[in-house]
């Protein structure tokens, strides 16, 4: 790798204050509707807003405030790797206790 190539990897990203502004209020929005889908007393339709609207809020997290949109590819596969795994686990304890 290039001096100047590997000079551009390390340079720090520097994001702006109105970016995790806007984070933040969509966060805050979702987090409304997640509470508004609650409210609503049809399970089906608060169990699809939860399964839809929090790996959305988990994703805003880790891009911006982890700061994993500026991170290499290898990076973002390893931590997608790692969630996936989560997953799997956390599908075969329930398939454990559903099957007891």
């Amino acid at each position: 790798m290039s001096h100047i190539t590997q000079q551009k990897a390390e340079a720090p990203h520097i994001v702006g204050y109105a970016t995790f502004v806007k984070v933040w209020i969509a966060l805050v929005l979702l987090t409304g509707l997640l509470v508004g889908l609650s409210v609503t007393h049809r399970p089906n339709l608060a169990l699809l807003g939860l399964l839809v609207i929090t790996p959305t809020k988990a994703s805003l997290v880790l891009f911006y405030f982890m700061h994993l949109k500026y991170e290499s590819a290898a990076l973002k596969y390893m931590v997608t790797a790692a969630i996936a795994a989560l997953i799997i686990f956390i599908g075969l304890t329930f398939s454990d206790f559903l099957f007891r």
